[in-house]
């Protein structure tokens, strides 16, 4: 499996906030976000509609309604139910799901106006840490769709490893934007769940692995970051169930079911773990 939703936000001063329980709602996207991780894809995306009416040059916006879509596709499909990471068997033996051709199409139209933005913004001030932003979370958003809904694992690797590589110009500006470590937090750690025949190709191909050093970046955005937080302990509390770690796997589920209330995957993955032996 490959880098899960990646990324930092750059997008303003509220990008290095102190870290939070949820997301701490200071903007419409801060809404957009809180209402993906609560399952309200309707609310999320009339909020990341609203930020990009009052900033049409924003590539945050539309790559922010990208993200919604795969939020609402990964909820209609049932990707992110943690059994399906158990372990490497579990993975490969996953389903090809059925994706809705609206959707997709809905997803990369977003995603094509956001790096078109982000793109002119880059032309403009190679520096600029919003377009970075934009096509790290682009790269990050479609790895994951080619991964966990396409099954294409060949081509997710070619967007993780994009990602990784504008996750790491931005950090090269922007230091405190700790989300950017998502990025390359899940990469290090799948990959360095793999074989060893498989991450020595990997890592001559450019992709790291290192399955602590990968624990350590997503402790870090989930501690540290800001609206890619809560996903970072998503992604730990599998990390977890695929060490055996049941106990943490546990506290950051709860923790979740408390701050995101709607969202009825953490109840459900708690029970299983609970009935688990």
């Amino acid at each position: 499996m490959v880098a899960a939703l990646c990324v930092c936000l750059a997008l303003s001063p509220i990008a290095l906030a102190d870290p939070v329980a949820g997301v701490s709602v200071t903007s419409g996207l801060d809404h957009g976000f809180s209402g993906l991780y609560n399952l309200d894809f309707v609310g999320a995306q009339r909020d990341f509609a609203g930020w990009q009416a009052q900033h049409p040059e924003d590539p945050m916006g539309p790559v922010s309604e990208g993200a919604g879509y795969l939020f609402s596709e990964f909820n209609r499909l049932g990707v992110l139910e943690a059994q399906f990471y158990e372990n490497d068997d579990a993975f490969s033996g996953r389903s090809t799901f059925t994706a809705d051709p609206v959707a997709k199409n809905r997803f990369m139209n977003a995603l094509n106006r956001a790096e078109t933005l982000a793109r002119a913004r880059l032309a403009k001030n190679p520096k600029d840490s919003d377009a970075l932003f934009a096509m790290t979370l682009s790269s990050g958003l479609q790895a994951d769709y080619a991964a966990l809904i396409e099954k294409r694992n060949m081509a997710s690797l070619h967007h993780a490893k994009q990602a990784s590589t504008w996750a790491q110009q931005l950090l090269a500006v922007c230091h405190d934007c700790y989300d950017a470590h998502l990025a390359t937090g899940f990469t290090k750690y799948i990959v360095g769940s793999m074989a060893a025949p498989v991450r020595w190709m990997l890592r001559l191909g450019g992709l790291p692995a290192d399955k602590q050093g990968g624990i350590a970046d997503l402790q870090l955005t989930a501690e540290r970051g800001h609206y890619l937080a809560p996903f970072a302990r998503i992604l730990l509390a599998i990390a977890y169930v695929r060490e055996k770690d049941k106990p943490h796997a546990l506290q950051m589920l709860t923790a979740l079911r408390a701050d995101f209330p709607g969202n009825g995957l953490f109840p459900r993955e708690i029970a299983r773990l609970q009935a688990s032996h």
